[in-house]
């Protein structure tokens, strides 16, 4: 084999020499392809679009899947390994306590009687509550 001054031997140059006329040629061949799917599906779309005709009609319409084959090997690496799941905590609160505290209320009205409160300085039932107690006083006539 010859060697030339770019490099290249001849058998290179030989078998560049057929490789450049057979991808033009694919190439020509898929763009006559496209043309004649285009020009297909024109024609079977028919007047604005539509088919109008009373009786039915078969088509057949190729087309092409770019994607996933549905054939494909698993991945290489291994998957995730999931934990599994947690119970959730359940905290119940405990029910509520109730205190019932003492009423300072009015006292227990015995009839005929008055009642005072020295720290209001005022009347049952002017006052509602005398934190000191009350004063059981006999009622007097008005003067």
């Amino acid at each position: 084999m010859k060697t030339k001054s770019n490099g290249t031997t001849e058998r290179a140059e030989a078998s560049n020499t057929w490789r450049y006329p057979v991808a033009e040629s694919i190439k020509r061949i898929g763009l006559v392809l496209t043309l004649i799917a285009f020009v297909a599906g024109n024609a079977l779309a028919g007047p604005r679009g539509w088919p109008h005709h009373p009786y039915p009609r078969s088509s057949v319409q190729l087309g092409v899947y770019v994607g996933v084959p549905w054939g494909y090997p698993p991945p290489v690496y291994w998957p995730y390994v999931y934990a599994p799941p947690v119970a959730p905590v359940v905290v119940v609160p405990p029910p509520p306590v109730y205190v019932e505290q003492p009423r300072m209320s009015a006292p227990m009205l015995e009839p005929g009687y008055w009642y005072y409160c020295n720290e209001a300085q005022a009347y049952y039932p002017y006052v509602k509550q005398c934190p000191g107690g009350w004063q059981q006083i006999a009622p007097q006539p008005a003067q």
